[in-house]
């Protein structure tokens, strides 16, 4: 299994705690009792709370990669497909370093460098506040207004430093913003399907079917406010999504970004040791074995092969 998103960094950052084992989503024997070969781990910033987000950004990049390097029997840090096989062949979980809030480069390529060379191989390009980048999707009210003429010129420039570009929260104008400018597959690290759901997160079926052109993928969220609106996240309507995108996009547009360790609500799945629950529900609905082999982790090895 490969995730796209979630938020532990911020949980052991902000609360002090281990990795290897703590009471969230998501610790590294979790991880292994669910299959997984990678994770994507965001720093997640509060541009509401903080006002240095390029300090505070690299103050948990550093707290998180100091425990992945504390439990490297279990985990090493991948930064392309080659480092990621390797540990795949050495039985190690892959830990892929991701930024979530654009706004933590503070309109500055030299940041951009600077966390490329921390290890950052995704930024999420805003989250719900409007930043130097562009503007979000938290509500419809930014849903026309897209990326700046410095957000453009970064899509470009992550396109050359091979850093995925993930278009959650972003607006609808600047996730088509995107699209133009874009040489390479781009992801939704944690989005759903509008038609489904209708919150401003998710995307639309014209999006579905751009991402899918694209050859990039979408992770689904488990979070209720983008599966079915409701406190409690069951297994059938997340498939009800992801058999929607695979009707709409192609099966190789579907991922996982689970958004573990962002999420108030009761899952179903409750943490990431249960993924097999969701593997057995979609052999059930009748999805196959290759199928479910692309939505687990075909796909996203193939994103991160293309474009890392």
């Amino acid at each position: 299994m490969i995730d796209f998103h979630c938020d532990t960094f911020l949980k052991i950052f902000d609360d002090k705690k281990e990795l290897r084992e703590n009471d969230y989503h998501i610790d590294l024997n979790k991880m292994k009792k669910g299959g997984a070969l990678a994770q994507f781990f965001a720093a997640f910033i509060d541009l509401g709370e903080y006002s240095d987000p390029y300090g505070r950004c690299k103050e948990m990049i550093n707290y998180g990669k100091n425990q992945i390097k504390m439990n490297d029997d279990m985990i090493r840090l991948a930064f392309d497909y080659s480092t990621y096989a390797k540990n795949k062949k050495d039985g190690k979980m892959s830990a892929f370093l991701a930024i979530e809030e654009g706004g933590a480069l503070v309109g500055d390529f030299k940041k951009v460098n600077e966390f490329y060379e921390m290890g950052v191989r995704l930024i999420t390009l805003t989250w719900n506040y409007p930043n130097e980048i562009g503007y979000p999707n938290s509500e419809f009210k930014y849903k026309d207004y897209g990326l700046t003429v410095f957000g453009k010129e970064l899509v470009t420039y992550m396109n050359d430093k091979n850093i995925i570009v993930d278009v959650s929260h972003l607006s609808d104008k600047g996730f088509y913003d995107v699209m133009e400018f874009t040489t390479k597959p781009i992801v939704a690290s944690h989005s759903n399907a509008r038609d489904i759901c209708g919150h401003s997160r998710n995307l639309t079926d014209e999006m579905l079917k751009m991402l899918g052109n694209n050859g990039g993928i979408t992770g689904i969220n488990y979070c209720s406010d983008f599966i079915n609106g409701g406190n409690m996240t069951d297994i059938e309507s997340m498939i009800k999504h992801i058999d929607h995108i695979k009707n709409v996009a192609g099966i190789e547009t579907v991922a996982l970004g689970s958004d573990f360790d962002g999420i108030d609500n009761e899952l179903e799945l409750a943490d990431i040791s249960y993924m097999d629950n969701l593997k057995n529900a979609l052999n059930i609905k009748g999805f196959t074995g290759d199928e479910i082999d692309k939505i687990f982790y075909l796909n996203g090895e193939r994103i991160i092969k293309e474009v890392l």
